[in-house]
């Protein structure tokens, strides 16, 4: 029978059609599914236990699937984490019309999370990949970091000086807690938070 034919024959049961297996859709689950099971075994056993083997096992794939697909674990997780905020990225900052207030909560929890051990351990993990590799930097940078410190920006624009750089007034904010916590060179705690927001807010607001 003609190749033709015979592929056509072969796809038909009785006079039915029978469904021909997407690929794609095949390597939309596995990748929906390694993703999934990667924030579970975060959440029960932290970034440091993580290894490829324990992530195809729990998603039900082939380790050779992972790597065909990420460099190793640290890409692994930061699409999981990308996945996680989801298509339209990070929701916006609080606006309640009060600036310093609406900042003194975000800041809070950024410090908050930082001081906790167990949810700033994958973050940790994630920035001491990104000293080792500039294309894993360059790629946690600009799909995991900047659209959250961009929601900053947003929310600072037109609430302080005309002069300012909003790319560094973000600095401003995020980075002393960001060194204290990498260096370890004190607590972080909410009156640390409060006094971050209360300095940058002197420099930063219109005279």
């Amino acid at each position: 029978m003609p190749g033709g034919c015979q592929d056509e024959t072969s796809r038909l049961v009785f006079g039915y059609a029978r469904a021909v297996p997407d690929p794609n859709r095949r390597s939309e689950r596995s990748r929906a599914a390694i993703l999934a099971a990667t924030l579970d075994l975060l959440h029960e056993s932290g970034y440091a236990d993580l290894t490829v083997e324990k992530i195809a096992a729990r998603a039900g794939v082939g380790k050779q699937t992972i790597y065909r697909w990420w460099s190793g674990r640290g890409a692994v997780v930061l699409d999981a984490l990308v996945d996680q905020i989801g298509p339209a990225g990070p929701p916006a900052l609080p606006d309640t019309g009060d600036l310093e207030a609406d900042l003194r909560l975000v800041v809070r929890a950024i410090v908050a999370e930082l001081a906790d051990p167990r949810l700033s351990v994958t973050t940790r993990a994630l920035t001491i990949e990104t000293l080792t590799s500039e294309t894993f930097a360059e790629t946690m940078r600009d799909r995991l970091l900047r659209p959250q410190l961009d929601t900053i920006k947003e929310r600072l624009r037109g609430r302080v000086r005309d002069d300012v750089d909003l790319d560094q007034a973000v600095e401003l904010l995020i980075g002393p807690m960001y060194h204290r916590w990498m260096m370890r060179t004190g607590p972080l705690t909410e009156a640390y938070a409060d006094g971050i927001v209360d300095l940058a807010l002197a420099a930063l607001r219109p005279h």
